[in-house]
């Protein structure tokens, strides 16, 4: 077993996380997760009340967190009261500032995760009092910048033992086995969280079609884009993009989103793929490290996989092959 601080301070069994993925980290993964000794979260995402309440209903008794989109809870902060209604285990806030919300977290005895995308929102969320620090680079599937994990996660290591020695440290972008487990740990990470691993999980909420099209691929298939916000009609802060499987929707209406913004067949036809797995038109929601990623399996088994790697591997008794 691999303790962490991380480990020590939620009493888990693995240093790993489930991001929040919105949509797809239901209340049954989150719930799979925490059961198997990592924190599970919830991904409330896009602040949809009734969603949230139905995935903590469907977490049942399990201990888990919930994730919520920063800028989205700024426009409807009154759902922030419904996940504190639930005690969650802690709140995890991303793409936005979240000082706003830090008085509540606190006085509600909640951890607040913040993941951020820079050294300068990693200082911000320190001043905020962020509990736990997840340093996401770019590989993530999902939304996010254009900083790597490689080097972003050990500046903000190094940031945090001088500055903030008691905030923890995850490891996100591109981590999916025990090799980026342990390479996190290497980097000054307390411990990872992880996406594109666990949107491939027997519990997540996603399209059996998507899911297939994606274990087939490889990290060359994905790309950042604006089109997927495009034809949901959201409108993301500039300095944040979403990393999806390329496909011919992609391919079309990449360098024409005004164009896509106009058509509302085009736009209708991307949800409904999206609902029925067709991956030709729907774009699966991975980071670049799907093409690592080659068989759908229970949360469990994914965390057991993952520990038990990265152990031999720090221990020195892994080697390529074996």
């Amino acid at each position: 077993m691999i303790e962490t601080r991380l480990t020590r301070a939620f009493g888990l069994q693995y240093p790993v996380a489930s991001a929040p993925m919105a949509g797809a980290s239901g209340g049954a993964l989150a719930a799979a997760v925490s059961r198997a000794g990592g924190l599970g979260l919830i991904g409330g995402g896009y602040c949809d009340a009734d969603w949230i309440e139905a995935e903590f209903a469907a977490a049942g008794n399990d201990a888990v967190g919930c994730g919520l989109i920063t800028w989205r809870l700024a426009e409807q902060p009154e759902v922030l009261d419904v996940v504190l209604g639930h005690a969650p285990r802690a709140v995890f806030l991303s793409f936005g500032d979240p000082a706003p919300f830090a008085g509540a977290i606190a006085d509600a005895g909640t951890s607040l995760i913040c993941q951020v995308q820079t050294l300068a929102d990693a200082k911000k969320a320190v001043a905020a009092g962020a509990a736990v620090i997840v340093a996401q680079g770019s590989e993530a599937g999902g939304h996010g910048a254009r900083r790597a994990t490689m080097t972003l996660v050990p500046e903000v290591a190094d940031y945090l033992r001088s500055d903030a020695p008691q905030v923890l440290l995850l490891a996100a972008g591109g981590i999916v086995d025990g090799r980026g487990l342990a390479a996190a740990l290497m980097l000054g990470a307390d411990g990872v969280l992880m996406g594109t691993r666990f949107w491939a999980a027997e519990e997540a909420l996603v399209a059996g079609g998507l899911v297939e099209a994606a274990l087939a691929a490889d990290g060359d298939a994905t790309l950042r884009t604006k089109t997927v916000d495009v034809a949901r009609a959201l409108v993301w802060p500039e300095q944040f993009d979403i990393r999806v499987m390329r496909n011919g929707f992609t391919d079309r209406w990449g360098a024409d989103l005004d164009g896509l913004a106009k058509d509302a067949a085009a736009r209708q036809a991307w949800a409904d793929a999206m609902v029925r797995g067709d991956a030709s038109v729907g774009t699966p929601i991975v980071g670049e490290g799907i093409g690592l990623v080659r068989k759908k399996m229970p949360a469990a088994q994914i965390l057991d996989e993952i520990s038990g790697e990265a152990e031999a591997l720090l221990a020195g008794g892994w080697r390529q092959g074996s």
